[in-house]
């Protein structure tokens, strides 16, 4: 984990990479607890019986449960002190190269590509690829953008 002690901390980290983080498991019961929450339980994701027959030889997780993730992977690389709060502002690109198996592991490598002044705080661009515990491709690719806003810890 990196601590950054504030903002102009991160800025002059642009083009560091950090990570990888820690392994998460995603295991079967998350997967259905997304499609709850989603209203996605299309078979490949929730029938572990049909999808075992299927193109990917079990069922696999949501795409956008893997970027859902993301705030949690990208928590684990790195913090900065001082701030008052961080808000997700958007994506400004998502990929999903390779299937993520349930019963997996995914962590995350991080790099920070841009931090800039906005009213009250800074915009903050990272780079991040989730990877499984199987190799190979990455199971998801995002370029985060974020809000942050010094203030007090908390």
């Amino acid at each position: 984990m990196r601590i950054f002690a504030d903002i102009d901390d991160l800025a002059a980290a642009v083009g560091e990479t950090l990570g990888p983080g820690p392994w998460t498991p995603v295991d079967q019961r998350r997967v259905d607890l997304f499609a709850d929450a989603t209203d996605d339980h299309q078979w490949i994701h929730v029938d572990a019986e049909r999808a075992a027959s299927g193109p990917f030889g079990g069922t696999i997780a949501h795409g956008y449960l893997t970027l859902a993730l993301l705030p949690a992977l990208v928590g684990r690389l790195y913090h900065v002190e001082g701030l008052r709060m961080g808000v997700n502002y958007g994506l400004n690109r998502v990929r999903f190269p390779a299937p993520l198996r349930v019963g997996g592991a995914v962590r995350a490598t991080a790099t920070i590509v841009g931090v800039s002044p906005v009213e009250g705080g800074a915009q903050v661009v990272v780079s991040v690829t989730v990877h499984s515990d199987s190799g190979g491709k990455p199971v998801c690719v995002a370029e985060t953008v974020s809000r942050l806003y010094p203030g007090a810890d908390g």
